[in-house]
């Protein structure tokens, strides 16, 4: 939790590890954490994109006007940022599957014995959460999908870690494109910093879950919302997780929201963070109300 007597060039963020057991493994797991002084707080857990790091959470973590009510909670999925591989991870490719993915989300909160916490994330982050409310309603407050689509194929090739290719400058490259392009070119760059310093397959694995693992058309139809909230946004220069699929999701979950960000792309929390808190902290409000 944020300190008080902290010197004015310090940010209220702090970071820690916690080993996770999930799906038979143990993992190390970093987290950044900041929220209402003393303790406290609603639990906002945020998943990062597809091969990169929970640092996109950053602004979100340094907001006073969110860090106020909410402890909110930014983890690297393992293969990702500060978060380690498992034993002998050399010995096989890396690939995320669907059940690998919630099983981590929910022994994540389960390790920090956190209480109804929203979840939030974006892209296949923003696909998951469709998944947590499906089969977690009962044990969490609500989701925010940011950039959510119960469906999104067609994005794997294997182009994406290949020997003759540099597999960072291709996927932060790649995904550099999917930006607003209104957003802050200081904002859209560190993104694409952040997706150049991903291990070897890492982006590649988490696109085999994102495109061939991920269809929750039927199931996202039984989230009831009176006991799981459910607010869905989607930036309109998205051409990836298109307004249209988010808005497909959202209508297919009688009750939820849908929210169209204009002048935002696919990484609203870190390629216009000014433009996209006002979208979300109406959202925010709603979960914590």
């Amino acid at each position: 939790m944020p300190d008080a007597s902290l010197p004015d060039n310090h940010e209220p963020i702090v970071g820690r590890y916690v080993n996770v057991t999930a799906d038979g493994e143990t993992f190390r797991i970093f987290y950044e954490e900041a929220g209402p002084e003393g303790g406290g707080g609603v639990p906002l857990i945020c998943l990062h994109t597809a091969g990169t790091d929970s640092r996109q959470f950053r602004h979100l973590l340094n907001d006073p006007e969110v860090t106020a009510n909410f402890r909110v909670i930014a983890f690297d999925l393992p293969y990702h940022g500060r978060s380690n591989p498992p034993d002998n991870w050399w010995m096989g490719k890396y690939q995320l599957t669907e059940a690998r993915y919630l099983a981590l989300i929910r022994e994540f909160w389960r390790a920090l014995g956190l209480e109804r916490p929203v979840v939030m994330g974006c892209s296949m982050g923003g696909a998951i959460v469709l998944k947590v409310a499906a089969v977690f309603q009962q044990e969490i407050t609500g989701i925010v999908g940011l950039e959510a689509a119960a469906v999104a194929g067609g994005r794997d090739n294997d182009f994406l870690h290949h020997p003759a290719i540099h597999g960072g400058e291709l996927a932060a490259s790649y995904t550099y494109g999917l930006n607003g392009p209104m957003s802050p070119e200081e904002s859209r760059r560190e993104n694409w910093w952040y997706y150049s310093q991903s291990g070897p397959g890492v982006y590649k694995g988490d696109v085999w879950y994102y495109c061939e693992d991920n269809d929750t058309r039927e199931e996202i139809t039984a989230i009831d919302t009176n006991r799981c909230k459910v607010s869905l946004l989607s930036g309109e220069y998205d051409y990836s997780a298109t307004p249209e699929m988010t808005k497909a999701a959202a209508d297919a979950i009688p009750g939820s929201r849908f929210v169209l960000m204009e002048g935002i792309g696919h990484f609203p929390m870190i390629e216009n963070y000014a433009l996209f808190r006002t979208y979300l902290l109406p959202e925010l409000e709603r979960m914590r109300a």
